[in-house]
């Protein structure tokens, strides 16, 4: 078995197809990505962390607006903060370093102000859009140089579940929020992670028009896969990861207080209109 073929393998488990021909040593490292979630202490150098903003930086922006910042977050204190504001998770607290990626719309506020120009359109959901595009263009790549220089990522969802505090932590002013925090570092070779199955390609590809009914034997066939992934890492996980998904998303009480997130997302100067 080819390596190429052994990684199409690993990520889509019982459902992969063969392997294409054309590949790219860029294109096998993603297929690697996982989420970390153990690490060791070493610190993130800071000529790592400059590769990475880099990588960062070369992504696509939204007509060139940059509409996004980061903050790295190295402080034990500061990490533990955020980490209660995410729920508690251990990891976040333990990773050597935080990168909490922003939505920021101030610079350009300040740029119109300073060059006494109007910024009406700063107000619209689509300028919101657009800053957290930005960022989570730029996440990706971060994720995507961390891990091809040996680092470890996972994405930190709960830096939405209380905005308000996260903003004051961070000195984040109006028109800034964060989107998602990111954990990076070495990864601890005694509690490896594994890579998550997804679904096969006919789940999320469509070709010509868009097709509900025709992903239902691709969501059985993953359904499959992903039971497979969960006894093998031994996850107590009741019901197919449909019913799993399913249940993420039954009601407001589901959202970690998220389901306030317009509300605080006011508050932070957003109109959102």
């Amino acid at each position: 078995m080819s390596d190429t073929q052994s990684r199409l393998d690993i990520r889509y488990g019982s459902n992969a197809m063969p392997a294409p021909q054309s590949w790219s040593p860029v294109i096998d490292s993603l297929l690697g990505h996982c989420s970390v979630r153990s690490y060791l202490p070493t610190p993130v150098s800071d000529d790592q962390l400059t590769a990475i903003i880099a990588a960062a930086q070369s992504a696509s922006s939204s007509s060139n607006l940059q509409a996004w910042s980061v903050v790295a977050v190295r402080d034990p204190a500061a990490r533990a903060a955020l980490a209660e504001c995410a729920g508690g998770q251990a990891h976040v607290r333990d990773a050597p370093l935080q990168l909490v990626w922003l939505a920021d719309l101030a610079r350009l506020a300040g740029l119109a102000t300073s060059n006494e120009r109007p910024s009406a359109a700063l107000d619209y959901m689509e300028m919101f859009l657009v800053g957290v595009i930005d960022a989570a263009l730029a996440a990706q790549n971060a994720a995507a140089a961390a891990e091809s220089i040996g680092l470890g990522t996972v994405y930190i969802g709960g830096m939405r579940n209380k905005p308000e505090a996260v903003a004051e932590l961070l000195n984040l002013p109006p028109r800034v929020v964060a989107v998602f925090g990111m954990c990076v570092g070495t990864p601890d070779p005694a509690k490896p992670a594994a890579v998550k199955p997804r679904p096969p390609q006919s789940v999320v590809m469509h070709h010509e028009r868009y097709s509900l009914p025709a992903q239902a034997p691709g969501i059985e066939a993953y359904n499959a896969a992903m039971a497979s992934f969960y006894e093998e890492q031994q996850m107590n996980v009741h019901g197919t990861w449909a019913i799993h998904s399913a249940k993420r998303i039954a009601g407001p009480e589901t959202l970690s207080g998220r389901d306030h997130l317009v509300e605080a997302l006011h508050k932070r100067g957003f109109e959102l209109k």
